[in-house]
């Protein structure tokens, strides 16, 4: 009977100490592969961020800034602009502090069509043949690095039918919309393709909690929740893209007209400092 109760103790020792190694023996191989994933998504993280963005600091302010009304008959915008501190065709006073591309015609009116490519004018009133059909037409004033000034009197913003080139029956927008405008075009030598500005216009919307805006550039994913421009750096030369998106809370795309919106532009090194090497 002594036997018996020995050779149960005796086992009893040998099954605790072998599940003692076994649960050490999980534990290390939990840990193992826990570091090995932390290790991964550090690399992971490490390849996603080729791109950055930063915000500005702040700009010259144009709290006076106004577009008093908007008519566009024959084929021609008239822009009323209210008299003030903001005036077209002259430069921003902090233009050469941002260091970014600058319009050496001064400051000057995005007009954007159905989230289109703006057009950049320099003078009050112009011609712009808009052809027939229905368009969500955005106008706003800009300084002439190409910032946007972000008040509700400083943009004019109308859903019309356009007919022989006159504006139909306009509307007032009242769905949430974010309007592209910055990157654009080709951009040429260091300083203008060092940093690289990223503006955008938004209606009827407050980022935060409840609204962001994806920002994808060049495939890599960032989230934006504050409106305000910021320098995009680490581009490459060529061709490079950016896609807008407005985005819930939960960061689904927002079921509104016009999003997202794609764009593509240039960045190429200046020939001269080329030729000086």
């Amino acid at each position: 009977m002594k036997s018996i109760s020995y050779f149960l103790l005796l086992f009893a020792l040998v099954f605790s100490a072998c599940s003692g190694t076994a649960d050490k023996a999980k534990d290390a191989a939990s840990g193992a592969a826990s570091a090995v994933t932390d290790a991964a998504k550090k690399a992971t993280d490490k390849v996603a961020n080729k791109y950055t963005l930063t915000p500005f600091a702040p700009s010259t302010e144009y709290a006076d800034a106004k577009i008093n009304s908007v008519s566009y008959t024959n084929g021609k915008f008239k822009f009323d602009i209210a008299d003030g501190s903001y005036k077209l065709g002259t430069q921003t006073p902090d233009a050469d502090a941002k260091m970014c591309a600058n319009s050496a015609k001064g400051q000057h009116i995005h007009l954007i069509a159905n989230n289109a490519p703006y057009s950049a004018q320099y003078t009050d009133e112009f011609d712009y043949p808009l052809g027939h059909g229905d368009f969500y037409i955005l106008g706003f004033l800009s300084r002439s690095y190409h910032e946007s000034i972000k008040t509700a009197d400083a943009h004019w913003l109308k859903k019309a039918h356009v007919h022989g080139n006159s504006i139909q029956n306009p509307q007032d927008v009242k769905e949430p919309m974010v309007f592209y405008s910055r990157p654009k075009g080709n951009y040429v030598g260091k300083v203008a393709t060092e940093k690289v500005m990223l503006d955008f216009y938004l209606a009827n919307v407050t980022l935060g909690d409840n609204y962001k805006v994806q920002v994808d550039i060049n495939g890599e994913t960032h989230m934006v929740d504050k409106w305000q421009p910021y320098y995009i750096e680490g581009m490459p030369m060529g061709k490079n893209t950016v896609k807008l998106t407005l985005v819930d809370g939960n960061g689904a795309t927002v079921r509104t007209p016009l999003n997202p919106v794609t764009r593509s532009f240039t960045l190429a090194p200046d020939p001269l400092d080329a030729a000086k090497k």
